[in-house]
This record gives C-alpha cells, sequence and structure tokens, in this order.
C-alpha cells in the first residue's frame, strides 16, 4: 500500500480508502461482511473509512462503527452529512442548526467521540458559507472533528468557500471529495487545478465509475452488475452516452491486456495518478471485491499506458456529463435562469 499526505494536515492516508456506501441496506452487505471487509482492508493497509450519514439512513455508519470497535485510533474515519435524513424539512442542508444535531447522531451511530473528518456532502444553496464555516470551526473547536471538508463542489464553489473561510477569519475545507474516473475526467479541467491551488486534499469517489470499468460490464454480454439493477438507465446501451462508455471501454479493455492488467488495476492505476488526487475509494460489496481492489494497491501506470487511455478519453472530458453531481443550479431549474 502507498500512502501520501491529505492535502496539507500532515496525516498520511493510503491512497485506497475504503467507501462503505454498500454496507447495509444499499449494497446488501451483512454486518458480518462490513467487518469481515473492514478486517481484509485494515490488514492490507487502508487506513482511510468514508461513510456518511445518508447511506441507508444511519445503517452504513453504525456497521463501521461496529466493525472499527477497538481499533478507532488508527483509522482516519471520515463521515458526510447535508443530504436529508427523513421528511422533516429542516433535517438536511448545511446550516449551524443541522449540522450541530447531524454530527451528534453520526457520532452516536459510529459509537465515538469524534470523527477525523466531516464532509458537506453537496453544495447548499440555501445556507451562505459563513454559516457553514462557522458552525464546522466551533464543532471543530469543541474537539468533535478533526477537520472539515467538502464533497463534489464545483470549481467555484470551492474558491468561494476558500475566500468567506479567510474573509471572516474562520476553518476552511481541507479536503474535497468529488467523482473521478477514466470516464468521467471533467474535474481535471477546474476541480484538480482549484484543490492543487489550495493545497486540499482529494479523495476521489466512483473511480470504478459504476462498475463500468471493473471487467464486468463487456460489449455481448448482458450487464448484471449490482448497480444495473437499481440505475438501469445508466447501462442501457440504446442510449448514446452508454453505447460511448461501452466503446470507450472495449478499448480500454485491450490497453490493460497489452499492459497485463486487469481493468480494476487500470482504473484504479489511473485515478491515483493525478497529482492532485490524495485517495481513490472503493466500494466494495463483498470480500472478494475488496480483493480484486486491493490487487491495484501497488499499481503505478507507466507514461505509455497513460497516454493511451488519454487517446481514448481525452483529459478533462466526461462521457455521462448528465450524470455528474455538481451542476450550478440554474442549469437544472428554468426559473433561477428566467427573470
Amino acid at each position: 500500500m502507498q500512502y501520501r499526505t491529505l492535502g496539507r494536515t500532515g496525516v498520511q492516508v493510503s491512497t485506497l480508502a475504503l467507501g462503505a456506501m454498500n454496507f447495509g441496506r444499499i449494497g446488501r452487505t451483512t454486518q458480518e461482511e462490513a467487518t469481515a471487509i473492514v478486517d481484509a482492508a485494515l490488514e492490507a493497509g487502508v487506513n482511510l473509512i468514508d461513510t456518511a450519514d445518508m447511506y441507508g439512513d444511519g445503517e452504513s455508519e453504525e456497521m463501521v462503527g461496529k466493525a472499527v470497535a477497538g481499533r478507532r485510533d488508527d483509522i482516519v474515519l471520515a463521515t458526510k452529512a447535508v443530504m436529508p435524513m427523513g421528511d422533516e424539512r429542516n433535517h438536511r442542508g448545511s446550516s449551524r442548526r443541522w449540522l450541530v444535531t447531524a454530527l451528534d447522531d453520526s457520532l452516536r451511530r459510529l459509537g465515538v467521540d469524534h470523527v477525523d473528518l466531516y464532509q458537506i456532502h453537496r453544495w447548499d444553496p440555501a445556507t451562505s458559507d459563513e454559516e457553514t464555516l462557522s458552525a464546522l470551526t466551533d464543532l471543530q473547536r469543541a474537539g468533535k472533528i478533526r477537520y472539515f471538508g467538502s464533497s463534489t463542489f464545483p470549481a467555484y464553489r470551492i474558491v468561494q468557500a476558500q475566500w468567506a473561510a479567510r474573509e471572516h477569519r474562520l476553518g476552511r475545507y481541507v479536503t474535497e471529495q468529488p467523482s473521478y474516473s477514466v470516464l468521467q475526467r471533467g474535474i481535471e479541467s477546474d476541480v484538480l487545478p482549484v484543490t492543487e491551488e489550495y493545497g486540499m486534499g482529494v479523495l476521489v469517489w466512483s473511480p470504478l465509475a459504476s462498475g463500468w470499468l471493473s471487467g464486468a460490464v463487456r460489449r455481448g454480454r448482458d450487464v448484471t452488475t449490482h448497480r444495473s439493477a437499481f440505475m438501469p438507465e445508466r447501462f442501457d446501451t440504446a442510449l448514446p452516452a452508454n453505447r460511448a462508455r461501452l466503446d470507450a471501454v472495449e478499448r480500454l479493455a485491450g490497453i490493460a491486456d497489452a499492459a497485463g492488467l486487469t481493468m480494476i488495476q487500470l482504473a484504479l492505476g489511473f485515478a491515483t495518478a493525478h497529482p492532485a488526487v490524495t485517495s481513490a475509494l472503493v466500494g466494495p460489496r463483498t470480500l472478494d471485491h475488496l480483493h480484486s481492489q486491493l490487487a491495484a494497491a501497488d499499481t503505478v501506470l507507466p507514461a505509455d499506458v497513460l497516454d493511451a487511455i488519454d487517446s481514448v478519453v481525452a483529459p478533462g472530458t466526461d462521457l455521462a456529463a448528465h450524470e455528474k453531481y455538481d451542476t450550478p443550479p440554474a442549469l437544472l431549474d428554468a426559473s433561477l435562469r428566467r427573470r
């Protein structure tokens, strides 16, 4: 396992980190299976575990808490808030009112007195940066969180939050967690240059592109991945964007074969090759999935392989831009761009 410094924090984290979204009802992973996955990940040198309050409505946090009991101090533990937790209108967002409650709920579910990294899961347009950063700074000073970060923020919002922190003399986001893979490279054109400018750690999610880069999706085969069962539109090859992805996957498979790599090694090796990326989050549902991903722990792609990948998907290109989660609200809601 390789390790890198998380931004300018001085904290050393593994280049492959364990994402726990699939623990519980989302991935149908039991507590016994989740604990076995955590055991194997830690044994392999993974030292960062990432979850969120909304994964399984808190179930993932509870399962992570049980799995790490007795060895919490050896783990960089990260969670997130902001996404809706029930139907109550104020049980969401990044207001001080909600973040204070949400963090206490997360700490209770995790069975710990603090988390190392607390992340704002999505930018909340209803709440000012000053409000959010002020609450996070107070929670940090109270010892409940060590650091705080953002997740899937557009580049301009990352810049705005850094400015607000300086303007109001508040703590700042020290990490960003964006989506990044061979098939979704858009952050190379804006987000990653910004995170480098501000010395932020970057924990990328979905480096296997929801299973497209796992080796299980190939031309002429039925798509039977777990994700395709509840997100069929993302794998419907009648759609132009998915045909483009399938074409790219076939070419990437040839590159992997020629280099003596699995598709997973190619995909994870690519995600961790960018100098702005600290760690890639893997989200296994089973122990077998984890082992196939850990096989990429020491994968370093040579320049010729990276050049070949660039010839398939150009730098800064998203093959499925409509699936991005950082689109400015005015592009999604017509009322926000009409006078």
